[in-house]
């Protein structure tokens, strides 16, 4: 497997962040980038919805990753530019993010997601009582 650093990744998913403003919404402010267990790179950004039919940045890049017919992912970040000034935040996933990373492929549970240029933590660290429910019969 290819290695990509913190800042690659950051660096890659920074590079797609092209906000949009359509009325009150805004498209394309949050960018997420993630590698594969083959070294493979996918991104993609956020598109808010007033209908809650929108998606996450994470929600894209996986999609462009399923598409390709890869499911296993190493490492993932998102990013946004949080002020007037453009300074890069690390976004960490959101629940409804990390559930979907889960459900994608079982190994997931051990996707590191990048939180900082220095930090990292699993999946399975972030998205604790992650086994799907025992019955009590």
């Amino acid at each position: 497997m290819i290695v990509q650093s913190n800042d690659s990744l950051i660096d890659a998913a920074a590079a797609v962040l092209r906000p949009h403003h359509v009325g009150d919404r805004v498209f394309g402010d949050v960018a997420s980038a993630l590698v594969t267990d083959t070294g493979s790179v996918y991104v993609g950004v956020c598109i808010d919805t007033t209908s809650g039919t929108g998606f996450c940045a994470e929600h894209a890049a996986i999609a462009a990753m399923v598409t390709a017919g890869e499911y296993k992912i190493a490492r993932i970040v998102a990013v946004c530019q949080a002020d007037d000034h453009g300074a890069l935040h690390v976004v960490p996933p959101c629940g409804r993010c990390r559930e979907f990373i889960r459900q994608i492929d079982p190994a997931n549970l051990d996707t590191e997601v990048i939180l900082g240029r220095h930090r990292t933590s699993t999946l399975r660290e972030l998205l604790p009582e992650n086994d799907w429910p025992v019955s009590l019969d």
